[in-house]
């Protein structure tokens, strides 16, 4: 059974849930997000403003299901109330990012800039030219969006160069002895 399914959801002031059916809408400060949940479980609003996620039959499955509809749902209470952001830090000489609008400029020591075109709902902010603070409201696509930059150039083993998570810790590499 899953632990994580059990633990209700506590809905902080200013938030508003809607529940219709299997889709689950949630309107806060930061913006609105909606989820469509599985078949095999139930998302019920109690009258202490928390959210309670059931299961509608005692299988294996069902008990699975009920904790990733929490977690899902929980991430989309957090999205509109708080939000979402991921720090990345740019090591290596001449690497830079400067955030433009909606599109992040990266030199990543290639021939050519890199030009990242961020989507809808999700901004990037350069505090210094070497770190890029991803954020939005969506826990998703900001992980997405950060897991697209770093791919540009990921950090190497050797000197640690490259886009890595600000608490990613690069396991270094001895180099070649003669």
């Amino acid at each position: 059974m899953s632990r994580i399914a059990k633990q209700t959801i506590t809905i902080p002031s200013g938030v508003d849930i809607n529940i219709a059916g299997q889709t689950v809408s949630v309107k806060g400060s930061k913006g609105q997000l909606q989820q469509v949940v599985s078949e095999l479980v139930d998302v019920a609003q109690n009258d202490a403003k928390e959210l309670v996620v059931s299961v509608r039959a005692d299988t294996k499955e069902s008990w699975a299901m009920a904790g990733t509809t929490r977690a899902l749902v929980n991430n989309l209470v957090t999205g509109v109330s708080v939000g979402f952001e991921k720090k990345l830090q740019l090591i290596g000489v001449g690497y830079r990012a400067q955030a433009q609008g909606k599109v992040l400029n990266l030199t990543l020591g290639f021939s050519h800039p890199v030009n990242y075109e961020l989507p809808e709902g999700v901004t990037a902010e350069t505090p210094t030219q070497t770190e890029i603070v991803v954020k939005g409201i969506d826990k998703q696509k900001v992980g997405q969006v950060a897991a697209e930059i770093r791919a540009y150039r990921p950090p190497e083993p050797y000197k640690g160069k490259g886009v890595r998570y600000a608490d990613e810790h690069v396991v270094r590499k001895e180099a070649k002895k003669k």
